[in-house]
């Protein structure tokens, strides 16, 4: 997972509170229910010495569903605030927390939040007609980054009905007209598949302008493509079932993303290109070595020493004293390795425990390897 949304997370001071709630409002007493559980959420931060300003801010957040609107159809929540009381995070989940989160810490707790959240894959969603189409580029489902609408000519779309000798022109320009708007909606998709790399195509409505359209594809996105019969462009068409769709395809991504970093580990392992254990991989995020790093859910209650960045990071005291770090904090081993790969560009995938080739709590598939990496056994 591209975990570069949570970059702003960390440039924000610190300490910081971290909640996941549920918000759900779905019932006749949906106010009172939901006052009742912020303002449990608000105490525990008051109780772990969070100021009123971080306390207020995470209670606004949460409180939103009684105003209506799409927050009120939301059923889970996460929020990061930072000291000063400004939101850095806000998202909702994927469902209503499995364990609901309320923590007032030196770093962000995050590995819940990103348990928690929906798939975050980027990808395409188009709606097609024989007069043009409209675009969604979403990385997660239903919540458009970008929105177009490509109009086509609509001069003599229909193909002709009665005979004569004007019906096979009639019929032959309705063609073409569907096959020059099939064109230009290919290349509109052929620009954000350049400029984005989506992971996925989903092309949904009309049959006919679905297989010109597949027809016209270029070889830059054509194997992206998925299909599907319901959905529509027309005013009112239903957008469930194509937003139900996308988000059964982000999910098989996300389990296949999952699958080969476990694979990864082994396979580049034996290359010198991935590392195991919380020793090496912490030296690996301090040089930047990391493409991917590999979370175990559950993690080991275990704790890494930072300093004043997220790269100030280190096993034990001795780290820190070769790094030139005097002023330390001790953290979850989980938050630090996190805000590293974040501070470094790294991409994070978290995996059951019972995943990973035996039971480490943490791995990492290198972009290079150096004299001091780990040689494999």
């Amino acid at each position: 997972m591209d975990v570069s949304f949570l970059a702003p997370v960390f440039e924000a001071p610190g300490p910081y509170a971290t909640v996941t709630a549920d918000v759900t409002h779905t019932t006749e007493n949906a106010d009172t229910e939901l006052d009742l559980r912020v303002r449990a959420v608000a105490e525990k931060l008051g109780e772990q010495g969070a100021p009123e300003v971080v306390v207020e801010a995470v209670r606004g957040r949460l409180l939103e569903g009684n105003d209506g609107g799409e927050a009120g159809t939301i059923k889970g929540r996460a929020v990061v605030v930072a000291s000063d009381g400004s939101v850095v995070f806000d998202s909702q989940l994927a469902d209503v927390p499995r364990q609901e989160l309320a923590e007032w810490s030196p770093q962000p707790d995050l590995l819940p939040v990103l348990r928690a959240l929906p798939g975050r894959v980027s990808h395409v969603v188009v709606l097609t007609d024989r007069t043009g189409a409209d675009l969604t580029v979403a990385t997660l489902p239903g919540h458009a980054d970008e929105e177009e609408t490509v109009k086509g000519d609509t001069f003599q779309i229909r193909k002709f009905q009665g005979g004569g000798w004007a019906h096979h022109r009639y019929q032959h320009n309705a063609e073409n007209k569907w096959v020059h708007n099939a064109d230009d909606v290919a290349e509109h998709i052929a620009s954000v598949v350049r400029r984005l790399h989506p992971r996925f195509v989903l092309l949904a409505g009309d049959m006919r302008a679905r297989q010109i359209l597949t027809d016209r594809a270029s070889g830059l996105w054509s194997d992206l493509i998925v299909s599907m019969d319901e959905g529509g462009r027309a005013a009112g068409a239903d957008r469930e079932p194509v937003e139900r769709r996308a988000a059964e395809l982000v999910a098989e991504h996300e389990a296949r993303d999952e699958a080969e970093a476990v694979e990864k580990i082994s396979s580049a392992g034996a290359h010198g290109l991935a590392v195991t254990g919380t020793a090496n991989v912490v030296e690996a995020l301090r040089k930047a070595q990391v493409e991917t790093l590999v979370l175990a859910d559950p993690a080991d209650d275990e704790k890494l020493l930072v300093g004043g960045s997220p790269l100030e990071l280190g096993v034990d005291q001795a780290d820190m004293d070769a790094l030139g770090v005097q002023e330390v904090h001790s953290v979850p081993a989980d938050s630090a390795l996190l805000a590293a790969a974040v501070a470094s560009t790294a991409g994070v995938v978290v995996v059951p425990r019972a995943a990973m080739p035996g039971d480490i709590p943490v791995a990492a598939i290198l972009r290079y390897t150096d004299d001091s990496t780990p040689t494999p056994q």
